[in-house]
């Protein structure tokens, strides 16, 4: 029976563990001079894409490459959907070419659970609408989990999260990850862009950001995504950065040692300060590898049924 990953939501912690335990182990795969392995050889990975996407589709190909498999790359703007295709019409055809794996990037929320049921490729979320984004927040796992040194130091992990929560799928799949983890998050941001009722989800919600960073031993910042808001949520990005940018003096109210993390693109001086993103706290650009080395372990474990 196939196996999908289309969420956090309701995964098992020992999933998610077996997930970043994999991840750790494709992760030394990426630190070799020769990266081809043969998990995924003769396997067809294709990657159809509604959005925009840098980091997520090229790390979904390379991870396919890495491991030798057949990868394609499939954008909205060059694919039959310009000709009037459906979603659905379009999963079919390439479910019918032999496609192994078919990673999803959409902006309706739940188009991934749409489209599972009616193929037999497996069906990786890459972003779905406000919903989720599972592997970046796997990601951001793993990069946790690296520093940390154990799963038992996720327990009371103090976790600030800063930002657009409201347009955040990063932020709803690192909450569901977080929980099962054992980790305390508090999210933090301006009230029109906090969703109401996110209490609900298990964790400590407020506009003050200083509030948020006190003894935090991970900050991460989350883009103000300009391209799904209306105007009016805030009066402009400078006045975004006063009050709930992350720069060195804010960053000095969590502990000495935190990490600092954002999921990527940085709109630099406004989420973060230039001098925070470069700073020694970062782990942004480890966070990039680590993407590469859990969509490998994703991939892997869905090709064998042994994801749950």
């Amino acid at each position: 029976m196939k196996q999908d990953l289309l969420g956090l939501k309701g995964m098992s912690t020992d999933s998610i563990k077996n997930i970043l335990d994999t991840a750790k182990t494709m992760k030394l795969i990426l630190s070799q001079p020769n990266k081809k392995t043969p998990h995924l050889q003769g396997r067809t990975v294709v990657n159809l894409f509604y959005e925009n996407s840098t980091r997520t589709r090229m790390s979904f190909e390379l991870a396919a490459k890495y491991m030798s498999a057949n990868a394609a790359n499939i954008t909205a703007s060059g694919s039959s959907v310009q000709k009037g295709e459906t979603l659905i019409d379009t999963a079919r055809t390439l479910n019918a070419m032999g496609t192994d794996i078919l990673v999803m990037r959409h902006s309706m929320s739940g188009a991934p659970n749409v489209i599972a049921p009616i193929v037999s490729a497996s069906v990786i979320n890459a972003g779905d609408g406000m919903n989720e984004h599972p592997t970046q927040a796997l990601l951001d796992m793993l990069t946790m989990y690296e520093h940390l040194g154990s799963f038992e130091n996720f327990k009371g992990l103090r976790v600030a999260i800063v930002g657009d929560a409201y347009h955040s799928r990063v932020v709803r799949s690192n909450i569901y990850g977080l929980n099962a983890m054992g980790a305390d998050v508090c999210v933090a941001g301006p009230a029109t862009l906090l969703p109401q009722k996110m209490e609900d989800m298990g964790v400590k919600v407020t506009t003050d950001v200083d509030e948020a960073l006190k003894d935090a031993d991970v900050v991460m910042g989350l883009r103000i995504q300009l391209e799904r808001q209306k105007k009016g949520l805030f009066p402009s990005v400078r006045e975004y950065h006063k009050y709930f940018g992350i720069n060195e003096d804010r960053l000095k109210l969590a502990k000495k040692d935190a990490l600092l993390m954002h999921p990527g693109p940085v709109n630099r001086g406004v989420e973060l300060s230039s001098s925070v993103v470069d700073g020694e706290q970062s782990v942004i650009d480890d966070q990039v590898t680590s993407g590469v080395a859990v969509r490998m372990a994703v991939m892997y474990l869905l090709s064998r049924g042994g994801l749950y």
